[in-house]
């Protein structure tokens, strides 16, 4: 089948020029004990996976790229329960294993064991089912390498959903949906009446927006350099717009002594600082975005203690996704979350090079592939 796969990091934009993910035929294994077999039929462009074809997230090379995706069960390897050939399923990028300490605690979002596998480019059942034209390995992203026409994982990476959500929606819900709505339900915890700043408007970030704007009385500030993503926030259910420079203004006008809640989700320690600054006494700044790791926050430490200040991180948005995904999902049903603005196109994975270049400009918001239009 046929695979986008990353075998250097760091590759010099423009990426349509440089061209560092490469269309292969990848051999696939067939599913083992706990594992299922499926056909993507839509996989979405996010900004961690570009974060790994510009090194900010080092992984172990080759790799078979995507992490956000929808298909159908074809094939289900022995012990699986609960998932049937024909299903259709949300891939899942954090398979809890449902036995480590935060697993048991009720965080499947922080497993242990997924972190390991997913750094070590396996899948949770065993080592990777993926290999090149010469024979070699080719490491799995985050247990899904859904850039691809198919995909081997584990049972733990699928949610199965009804069948009659379209698959560019479904696609979705598997990392923005979860990552930005989960920070606002799970990991804030808002509140009615309260505020909430969300900065950085990609995908992710304008699910916080959808998400904040169902509960009652919230007032939702969002925050863009590029203007062209305000139309789209204000549709998402935030009350104002702003760029950076004009955001501590917007919130002196609509809040009391700064907001409740702030979402980073552009994933800069600079803007983690700036959020800070605008939050009201008792208030949180939520972590989503995903920094460089060589950087470093700088903040007045009294902030916390002594105005009551809470710095929060969120991955995947705390989610369980199979409660989650059939909370959000009933949610765009019922016509309360526009799922749909997120949706910029749907293009054959043979412009994968190209659609890098238009997330890195902000000119998409969610890129979907079609794989089997490789």
């Amino acid at each position: 089948m046929r695979s986008a796969v990353l075998r250097e990091q760091g590759a010099t934009r423009p990426y349509a020029v440089s061209r560092p993910l490469e269309i292969e035929s990848l051999g696939l294994a067939a599913p083992r004990a706990g594992e299922v077999g499926v056909r993507i039929e839509r996989a979405s462009l996010c900004h961690s996976d570009l974060s790994v074809v510009n090194g900010s997230r080092p992984r172990p090379l080759p790799m078979a790229l995507g992490h956000e995706a929808a298909g159908v069960v074809e094939a289900v390897g022995e012990g699986v329960d609960g998932i049937a050939v024909g299903d259709h399923v949300v891939l899942v990028f954090v398979p809890s294993c449902g036995a480590c300490r935060e697993c048991r605690s009720a965080r499947p979002a922080l497993c242990s064991r997924a972190a390991e596998v997913n750094g070590s480019g396996e899948l949770l059942h065993g080592p990777s089912v993926l290999t090149d034209g010469a024979g070699d390995p080719v490491h799995h992203h985050l247990g899904v390498s859904a850039f691809a026409e198919r995909a081997v994982v584990a049972a733990e990476s699928l949610v199965v959903i009804d069948r009659d959500v379209p698959f560019d929606i479904a696609a979705m819900f598997g990392c923005a949906a979860l990552t930005g709505m989960g920070a606002v339900f799970n990991t804030a915890e808002v509140r009615p009446g309260q505020s909430v700043i969300v900065f950085g408007l990609g995908a992710v970030g304008l699910a916080a927006v959808m998400a904040a704007a169902q509960i009652d009385d919230v007032t939702v500030i969002a925050v863009d350099p590029n203007t062209d993503k305000h139309e789209l926030a204000l549709r998402a259910g935030a009350n104002a717009v702003a760029t950076p420079d004009g955001a501590a203004e917007l919130v002196a006008g609509l809040t009391d002594g700064g907001v409740d809640v702030a979402i980073e989700a552009v994933g800069s320690a600079r803007v983690m600082a700036a959020c800070l600054e605008l939050l009201a006494r008792g208030g949180a700044l939520v972590s989503v975005g995903l920094p460089h790791p060589e950087q470093e926050l700088s903040v007045p430490a009294l902030q916390f203690a002594g105005a009551g200040k809470r710095l929060l991180g969120s991955y995947m948005g705390d989610a369980s996704p199979a409660r989650d995904i059939a909370r959000y999902v009933e949610l765009w049903r019922a016509g309360r979350l526009p799922m749909e603005l997120l949706h910029t196109d749907t293009v054959p994975l043979a412009e994968v090079n190209e659609s890098l270049d238009a997330l890195a400009d902000g000119r998409v918001v969610r890129r979907l592939f079609v794989p089997s239009a490789a």
